[in-house]
């Protein structure tokens, strides 16, 4: 067998925090510019994203910025820890991104980090990626997902057009986490309130109770990994709903770092496509 080439790293770009501002009590909202954006550019689809990346404490990195010299330089444990977030908007003239955080406080990394960053501060991220986006030839969308997929699903709601049969269902905390979209007439969004509640079971009863239109359906479902997979068992068995018209994946996992649950994030969705597929 032919050696395969070593993968090249992706290109990085750098952006500087123009502001931030507090949506909810724990939705920080970030706004990107600078030149580093020149070569930036996103696509069709509503839930593009970008990789973060941070430095571990304490170390610093040749410039011009490089992944290739960082990895063939620096031992693995100094490589920038990624974290990806999705791009709640780009504006092309402007060249300014703006990227939603959730925050609860000193836990995790991005979440921290802006909640305190200021204007002026740099920050440097990879992509963007991206694969979904509600298919104008469908009969309906439904569209399921908790904070974590929030940004994802406003963009998606705000591009569909007025009179789109639309079912979505977003689960927060409480109330004081809600937001306001930019949707055309007639798109609406079902707040479901968690409390005290494990991270997603009310999305899986709506899911479960919700009376589905008929005709093609087209689905986003996504956020923490344990109610993602009873809604895709549900959807591809009970519902009979095409894998080809689900965009559905688990952005986190109760109980798991972000490192923990990406190690494990492939191998344990192909034996979840193996148990539904049995």
């Amino acid at each position: 067998m032919a050696e395969q080439p070593a993968r090249k790293a992706p290109q990085a770009h750098e952006a500087q925090v123009l502001h931030t501002e507090r949506i909810t009590p724990h939705m920080v909202r970030v706004v990107l510019g600078g030149s580093g954006l020149d070569a930036f550019a996103v696509g069709e689809f509503t839930d593009h994203y970008v990789k973060l990346l941070f430095a571990p404490e304490g170390v610093s990195y040749p410039e011009p910025f490089d992944m290739e010299r960082i990895r063939a330089e620096f031992p693995r444990d100094q490589w920038p820890t990624t974290r990806t977030y999705t791009v709640r908007s780009w504006d092309p003239v402007q060249r300014e991104l703006t990227v939603d955080f959730v925050v609860h406080g000193d836990e995790g990394l991005a979440g921290p980090w802006a909640a305190r960053v200021t204007a002026g501060e740099t920050i440097r991220f990879l992509g963007p990626g991206g694969g979904y986006a509600p298919d104008a030839e469908a009969d309906w969308h439904l569209l399921v997902g908790d904070e974590s997929a929030l940004p994802a699903i406003a963009v998606a709601l705000e591009r569909l057009p007025e009179g789109s049969t639309v079912h979505a269902f977003l689960e927060v905390a409480d109330a004081s986490e809600e937001q306001k979209f930019a949707t055309a007439a007639g798109v609406e969004v079902t707040w479901l309130h968690r409390g005290d509640r494990p991270a997603g079971e009310s999305l899986v009863e709506a899911v479960r109770a919700l009376q589905f239109p008929a005709g093609d359906v087209h689905a986003f479902v996504h956020g923490e990994a344990g109610f993602v997979k009873e809604l895709r068992r549900h959807l591809r068995l009970d519902r009979e709903v095409p894998r080809e018209r689900l965009s559905i994946s688990g952005y986190w996992r109760l109980g798991k770092t972000d490192e923990a649950w990406r190690a494990i994030k492939r191998e344990w969705n192909d034996q979840v496509e193996r148990e539904q597929e049995n």
